[in-house]
């Protein structure tokens, strides 16, 4: 049997599973066939919009719908997401068989091919990954232990706009100008390590969180023996024993959502200092970031935690830790065995699918993550005319002006405050469709015939892009997001929005349908992500990106009580007996859902079209929005999204409406339907 992991002493075949690209579960309208006299109901629906208007909106589409064997969840938006994918990857098979495409989009289509290749991913078996497992194998002290650490460390997702803190190695590192001072770039350090999606997973005490702790440690044990490891469930107890310490020293969503705490500035000696244990210096070298001199700890005691495992756990259980991680994060371009291994734990147990992804799907997957830009240029070249992106500008000028509108009547807030306020939405800078510039991937080795290696090379490359970044001046259009991704986001640093190309198609935007469609569909999207920059996280941000406080004391009282009052109003959703929304975790989308439907309604009551409009319209509009966040979920997907997402899921989302005047006059909401709310009750911030 197999003890060490040097693979040069035996042979061993692995693999990991990939994730269909990742989406939000966002959708648009479809019209509305609203009497004038009184709420038409969609056919086949017999609620009542006031007790509950998810259902009004979405009943029948919920009673036809399916969710499909691959998937945990779905919606519209997610099948917008698969018709876009299925266009990509027609671009890709073309580029590939077109000897003067351009050289990118060839390098694209060989990372597609090779990860379709199951073959020659079979016979490689882990040749690729044997240089990682090898310098785990000489791990021979503390030292070397931290060297490797930081030689693993690779860039993470920006932790403003992350559902998920966790990362597959012990820390993540997110490259961005400091929270504090926006003339330079600096490294801010995540928390990781752990293999299940959040500490809640460790740390509760529920049976069914048991029961998945369970069914994980039983997952490692099985990877090991397919490694050809001895004493299999011995070693996974003790790797899953330090992934609970690590977990219990991690921030919780609510902590890392605030902002405050995050903001830790360490110097290289800080972090002997504040978190000992490890040995920093060989940490830092290892990960090519010993010639800084400032770091944003984002979330110091788990850095603290981390490093004190570093000293307490022995380095047989560490090797373990790391050998097991890497065959778990790279699973996806090893033989099949593992990848169906890790599908069936981290898709049919964590989220419920009974079926994994189709292989071109997991192959795009890995494309767009490794070449999201080189992808998302063939997409806009094909399918994102000029025009769609001159009316998409011109509705965010609209709702931009809107939401100043609605701060300018804002009885409540002090013209210091107003006039910040203000600035703040002048200057932001909007990206529609695509970057102002592209990335190159002139520097990315891509081979067809070998999936695992080019995974490497591209996380490689991408990181050695993010270092890069060290030693340039912070960029305000840089972009969070890839053209053809369907979503769209609000960069609190930057005073940025992005609306990536794909999600600006129907149903969200269609140039053939009504204004009152448009804005309740991608208007209130618009909306939503301009009001990011007023939220609980995005108004400690001035109009420069610096965390700054730009409030007057009565100002930031008032907005934090008014904001309160939406978290014991999500507070009471409870989508199972045992486990309710959390209102503090959701309180930024929650707010920016509620401010960005109101200023994207009233930017469609001025505009040309909108002017003049009675209920008909209004009621489109809000049966549009209320459509937009239809979705189905698995159990197991619906309880991890209450427990790690930020979001509420999509029927609480569409309850925004009960805190709108205009939405009871549309649908003559009466006192004693569910929904309603008495005027003093509704939520009021913007």
């Amino acid at each position: 049997m197999k003890t060490s992991w040097n693979p040069i002493k035996t042979a061993v075949t692995l693999a990991l599973c990939g994730a269909a690209f990742a989406v939000a579960p966002l959708q648009a309208a479809e019209q509305s066939t609203a009497a004038s006299t009184a709420p038409a109901k969609p056919a086949g629906v017999t609620m009542l919009p006031g007790d509950d208007f998810y259902a009004y909106a979405n009943g029948e589409w919920m009673n036809k719908t399916e969710i499909p064997a691959d998937r945990g969840a779905w919606g519209s938006m997610y099948a917008l997401a698969e018709e876009t994918n299925a266009r990509i990857v027609k671009l890709i098979e073309e580029a590939a068989a077109n000897k003067s495409a351009k050289p990118e989009a060839r390098k694209a289509a060989d990372f597609y091919k090779a990860y379709m290749d199951e073959a020659a991913i079979e016979s490689a078996g882990l040749n690729a990954l044997k240089p990682r497992l090898a310098k785990i194998d000489m791990i021979n002290d503390r030292a070397s232990l931290s060297r490797v650490l930081g030689e693993f460390l690779r860039a993470d997702v920006d932790p403003l706009n992350a559902t998920n803190f966790n990362t597959p190695n012990l820390f993540g590192v997110w490259i961005n100008q400091g929270l504090t001072d926006p003339s330079r770039n600096v490294p801010y350090i995540l928390q990781g390590g752990i293999g299940l999606p959040d500490r809640a997973y460790y740390l509760d005490n529920s049976p069914k969180m048991a029961e998945l702790r369970t069914k994980y440690q039983q997952y490692i044990a099985q990877m090991l023996k397919l490694a050809g490891l001895d004493n299999a469930e011995q070693r996974a107890a003790k790797i899953f024993a330090l992934e609970s310490e690590l977990a219990t020293s991690h921030a919780s969503r609510e902590e890392s959502a605030d902002i405050q705490k995050a903001n830790n500035t360490w110097t290289m000696q800080d972090f002997a200092a504040k978190a000992p244990g490890m040995d920093w210096k060989a940490f830092m070298k290892g990960a090519r970031l010993d010639k800084q001199d400032r770091f944003i700890a984002y979330h110091p005691g788990a850095l603290k935690g981390a490093a004190a495992q570093v000293a307490a756990t022995d380095l047989a259980t560490w090797k373990d830790y790391l050998g097991f991680h890497s065959l778990n994060q790279f699973a996806s371009t090893l033989p099949k065995a593992y990848t169906d291994l890790r599908f069936e734990f981290y898709g049919k147990t964590l989220t419920g699918s009974p079926q994994q992804s189709a292989r071109w799907k997991r192959a795009l997957s890995a494309t767009n993550g490794a070449m999201d830009e080189a992808v998302g240029k063939m997409y806009v070249e094909k399918y994102f005319p000029a025009q769609d992106k001159a009316r998409i500008l011109k509705m965010v000028a609209d709702i931009k002006t809107a939401f100043e509108r609605r701060i300018d009547k804002l009885e409540w807030m002090a013209p210091t405050t107003r006039t910040q306020a203000k600035e703040k939405v002048r200057t932001m800078y909007v990206g529609v469709g695509y970057p102002d510039s592209w990335k190159s991937y002139a520097g990315l080795q891509v081979s067809p015939t070998d999936a695992l290696g080019n995974v490497l090379r591209a996380q490689e490359f991408n990181y050695t892009q993010q270092l890069a970044k060290l030693k340039q001046k912070p960029k305000k259009t840089e972009w969070a997001m890839p053209p053809q991704l369907v979503n769209a986001v609000n960069l609190p640093l930057q005073n940025a929005l992005n609306f990536p190309a794909a999600i600006l198609q129907p149903p969200f935007y269609d140039p053939k349908a009504s204004d009152a469609h448009n804005y309740g569909a991608i208007g209130s999207v618009i909306g939503h992500e301009i009001s990011h920059s007023f939220d609980d996280q995005g108004a400690q941000f001035d109009a420069q990106g610096r965390l700054r406080d730009w409030w007057t004391k009565e100002d930031l009282a008032h907005f934090k009580t008014a904001s309160q009052k939406l978290v014991e109003q999500y507070n009471t959703y409870k989508p199972f007996d045992d486990l309710a929304v959390n209102g503090q975790l959701t309180l930024s989308e929650n707010l920016s859902d509620l401010a960005g439907l109101a200023a994207a309604y009233d930017a469609f009551k001025s505009s040309p079209a909108g002017k003049g409009t009675g209920v008909e319209a209004d009621r489109e509009f809000y049966t549009g929005f209320a459509q937009s966040w239809r979705t189905k979920m698995r159990e197991a997907s619906m309880r991890r999204a209450v427990l790690t997402d930020g979001h509420a899921p999509g029927q609480y989302r569409t309850y925004t409406v009960r805190n709108l005047d205009s939405w009871y006059k549309a649908f003559d909401v009466q006192p004693g339907q569910k929904l309603y709310l008495a005027p003093e009750q509704r939520v009021r911030v913007w």
